[in-house]
């Protein structure tokens, strides 16, 4: 009988795991990838001085022995700026050496590499070093009524009543923790929810605040915190009702949240992250009138524009005492602008340019000033834990480190340069640790 192509490849799909299954039964599992891989800067600690040359060494092995004589292609160039066309180098029993050149000023150089192992696997990673970046500084100044602009923005919102509804969520409830979605009014036109999870215990508690990384996706509940004594909420921005089915969730949010990083970019008080920043703000205001609340500790943590909404946050309410981080967006938003790596969403790039912005370069400058999370940082007056990679290409080191010499008050980070656009399960711990020890005692 005659088999069509899809059937076949559905037939093949089928098999694959059981010829694995006997396999693995017949011969064992392999406890090592095939091959292995190390890139190694010419410092260890991945940091130059301006000037200096810089070298990465890949080290590969395939079945514990040398690659020699594969090609591995690669390009070198300022964060973000690298060269179209690449170059190459050939490992050499076992080792593979490239030249990535140096730069004249505190930034970061980056190198893309790949190659094809005997097993045609494709192999490839991006790697970043650092040049002097205690020493970068952001492009961009603070306005002369920043603050005044804030202080305004934030007493519109809170003429407005909170209005919190609860829907209980069983499915994250015990006998422990308690969990509700919950839906606040933070604006006189702003809506958002979150999943707030409480202990079950009778006590006070300090609160916590996350705030939510870019785009629409749903929010699911976390007990993180919660079964460790603190009083979480983590938010949505956009509205968006999570306990929908995926598939409706997914056209609501994509018709409500559809190009938002731009929307009403034409003056600060139109601009869609105005009532973000402010919302989340009420959100610790809602957190504070907790029965639960031990009155002294509220904490904000988040990472990419969840780690620029902590930042804001922690800059724009009174009440907040802890400010923890990871790898924030928003950071030095016109750096683009001046050749150097700055902040997502990458504005002023081929990604973003002025005519998808929808106004014009002075114009969209002019708005990004108050919105710029290095303009909060300079602000921020509570203790402060930061974590973040260099690999990351989503928010450049470059504007990360901008944000954090901004900062003068009290600060501990923990730079991991391997990591990217995500966090090591010790960083989480290192943050924890350092809450815990700067959690004020409350005598209840």
């Amino acid at each position: 009988m005659r088999r069509t192509l899809p059937s076949l490849l559905l037939l093949l799909g089928l098999l694959q795991p059981a010829v694995a299954q006997q396999f693995q039964q017949e011969f064992g599992n392999a406890r090592k990838p095939f091959a292995e891989v190390v890139a190694l800067p010419s410092h260890a600690d991945s940091r130059y001085l301006p000037g200096e040359q810089a070298e990465l060494r890949l080290v590969a092995r395939e079945g514990g022995a040398p690659l020699h004589g594969v090609k591995v292609y690669y390009k070198a160039g300022a964060e973000m700026f690298l060269p179209e066309t690449p170059d190459s180098a050939t490992f050499i029993d076992g080792e593979a050496r490239l030249p990535m050149g140096t730069l004249s000023e505190p930034g970061f150089l980056a190198c893309h590499y790949e190659f094809l192992t005997s097993d045609g696997k494709k192999h490839s990673d991006l790697i970043k070093l650092a040049f002097a970046p205690e020493q970068i500084q952001s492009f961009t100044a603070t306005p002369h009524d920043f603050t005044q602009f804030w202080r305004h923005a934030l007493a519109v919102a809170r003429r407005v009543p909170l209005q919190p509804a609860y829907t209980p969520v069983t499915d994250a409830t015990d006998s422990l923790v308690e969990t509700h979605l919950v839906r606040l009014r933070v604006g006189p036109d702003k809506w958002m929810r979150g999943y707030l999870t409480q202990p079950r215990d009778g006590k006070k508690h300090p609160v916590v605040l996350c705030p939510p990384g870019a785009g629409s996706q749903k929010i699911h509940p976390s007990d993180y915190f919660a079964r460790r004594g603190m009083i979480y909420l983590k938010i949505e921005i956009h509205d968006n009702d999570p306990l929908q089915p995926d598939s409706l969730y997914d056209i609501v949010s994509k018709q409500r949240c559809e190009g938002y990083t731009h929307r009403g970019i034409e003056r600060p008080d139109t601009y869609y992250y105005k009532d973000v920043y402010v919302g989340c703000a009420r959100a610790v205001d809602f957190l504070c009138s907790l029965p639960g609340w031990d009155g002294q500790n509220v904490i904000v943590t988040g990472g990419s524009q969840g780690g620029a909404l902590t930042i804001v946050t922690a800059a724009l309410h009174e009440r907040v005492t802890m400010c923890a981080p990871f790898y924030p967006a928003l950071c030095d938003l016109t750096a683009f602008l001046h050749h150097r790596a700055g902040g997502w969403p990458k504005f002023f790039t081929a990604s973003y340019p002025v005519s998808r912005i929808g106004t014009t370069q002075e114009q969209a400058v002019s708005t990004l000033r108050y919105f710029d999370v290095v303009c909060f940082a300079r602000l921020l007056h509570v203790p402060v834990f930061m974590s973040w990679g260099y690999s990351d290409n989503t928010c450049s080191p470059t504007s990360v480190w901008a944000a954090w010499n901004a900062i003068t008050a009290p600060k501990e980070c923990h730079i991991t340069p391997s990591s990217a656009h995500w966090r090591f399960p010790l960083s989480q711990d290192r943050c924890y640790e350092w809450m815990l020890r700067h959690l004020v005692p409350t005598g209840i």
